[in-house]
């Protein structure tokens, strides 16, 4: 990519879309172009075009998509499906019909089988049924991954496919209800302290920067206890506990986002489609983006309670769904281009505890 050429970061304002932002800036690209979702709405065609039409960006890196963790994807399934078919139908079809030079389309891992073998190669995908509880989600994102590929075997297009594995980071969304789980663990945590700790003026200022279902910290306190108690940070007859959805067993991989950003401007530099596509039948030309390592639920609730200074009783409620078992990337064709992670899991919980307590002033 040329350091002067307009490029257009779809959801620059959420977890991923920063990150890219920041990593482009940090490399000397000059003409950078992003919309809020309240400038343009990206389920809206007519808008979209209207965008494409006055901007005509040059390269495109879509990171806008609805997301959000196990509750959310059972709660939400029609919005999951609808929005994220919405967004990648519109800003893919614009972007070919401006004659987009280079588009980035960033996925998710939950595209891949619950059974999958592991670690996940690419080729894993569609050999057996998705996991149900975020099954809306994971195929949207394989018609926008198909829709990409579609575009490149007929018209000659140059769109990208990347599928990141559990990412967390700057930015990241910490609400309760829709969060993932590492940033939801950080904030449970963090208020199952000030719970424990008897401290309502940090409670207060913690949900007075982030409500939760309406509540804040101008609500009264039997308020404040009761949306805790459903998300399961609550006062017992035996002290504060913070209860985990699920056994703990299920073992994920976490890559920090900035990782993650600088893995994607890297393919968007170096790696084309005719660099992956080869053979009469072409498919599955995506790049898994991880670190190849794993960690459990339960080993990752031991960090963070570390980190975050959480003394309290912790409960595992395995009667919640835990989703998938395992989900391990199989990250050799990213390490074949060249591309290695920097950031490890403890050094990235305490940089994301650092980074939240910064930006809400919770604590004093």
């Amino acid at each position: 990519m040329e350091k002067d050429a307009k490029i257009y970061v779809a959801g620059h304002r959420g977890l991923v879309g920063s990150a890219i932002w920041n990593n482009l800036q940090a490399k000397g690209y000059r003409r950078l172009v992003g919309r809020t979702s309240a400038e343009l709405d990206l389920r809206n065609p007519e808008e979209v075009k209207r965008f494409f039409d006055e901007e005509r960006p040059e390269y495109v890196v879509l990171a806008a998509a609805k997301v959000g963790g196990i509750l959310a994807n059972s709660r939400y399934r029609a919005d999951f499906i609808f929005e994220n078919l919405a967004i990648q139908q519109h800003v893919i079809g614009e972007s070919f019909r401006h004659g987009v030079k280079k588009l980035l389309f960033l996925g998710s891992t939950c595209i891949y089988p619950r059974d999958a073998r592991q670690p996940m190669k690419e080729d894993e995908l569609l050999t057996s049924p998705l996991e149900y509880t975020n099954e809306p989600y994971a195929i949207a994102k394989i018609a926008g991954m198909k829709m990409c590929e579609s575009f490149n075997l007929q018209y000659g297009c140059n769109y990208m496919a990347v599928m990141p594995t559990n990412l967390y980071g700057p930015n990241d969304n910490f609400d309760l209800e829709r969060s993932h789980v590492l940033p939801a663990l950080i904030r449970k945590f963090y208020l199952g302290r000030f719970l424990d700790e008897g401290d309502e003026a940090s409670l207060r200022n913690d949900l007075n920067r982030r409500p939760v279902e309406g509540v804040s910290g101008g609500s009264s306190i039997e308020e404040i206890y009761g949306i805790l108690d459903k998300y399961g940070i609550r006062r017992t007859a035996s002290g504060v506990e913070v209860e985990i959805w699920g056994s703990g067993r299920p073992l994920r991989e976490f890559l920090w986002s900035e990782d993650m950003a600088d893995a994607c401007v890297y393919i968007m530099e170096r790696v084309d489609f005719t660099d992956l596509a080869h053979g009469h039948e072409i498919r599955n030309c995506h790049i898994n983006i991880g670190t190849g390592r794993e960690i459990s639920i339960a080993q990752l609730v031991e960090l963070i309670k570390r980190e975050l200074g959480y003394k309290s009783r912790i409960r595992f409620n395995a009667d919640k769904p835990d989703g998938t078992m395992r989900k391990l990337t199989d990250v050799s064709k990213l390490h074949a281009l060249g591309w290695h992670h920097q950031v490890e899991i403890e050094e990235g919980i305490k940089r994301l505890a650092a980074w939240y307590l910064s930006s809400s002033a919770v604590y004093r």
